[in-house]
């Protein structure tokens, strides 16, 4: 995780999948630049392929390019951060 000490340690539980090979996840604890490009490339390099938006305003992550939650949401884990449910 970033050092911009504005992170939040709150968890939730799921993610949404539309069905076009695509996925958002809401990660709360994005909460500035660095975060969303840490994110980004961390995907991004795991998958070649996907292109991901992350946005910190908003704290959600778009994802396309892929379907395979599982190896998304071990990523951004994996980051530092934490995936959860996107409304």
């Amino acid at each position: 995780m970033c050092g911009c000490s504005t992170h939040q340690t709150e968890n939730a539980g799921q993610t949404t999948m539309p069905k076009d090979g695509s996925l958002t996840l809401r990660v709360e604890d994005m909460t500035c630049g660095h975060c969303a490009g840490t994110i980004k490339k961390a995907v991004e390099a795991a998958l070649p392929g996907t292109q991901v938006d992350a946005e910190p305003a908003s704290r959600l992550v778009s994802i396309r390019g892929t379907a395979d939650l599982a190896a998304v949401k071990a990523i951004v884990t994996e980051a530092g951060y934490t995936p959860s449910e996107a409304a």
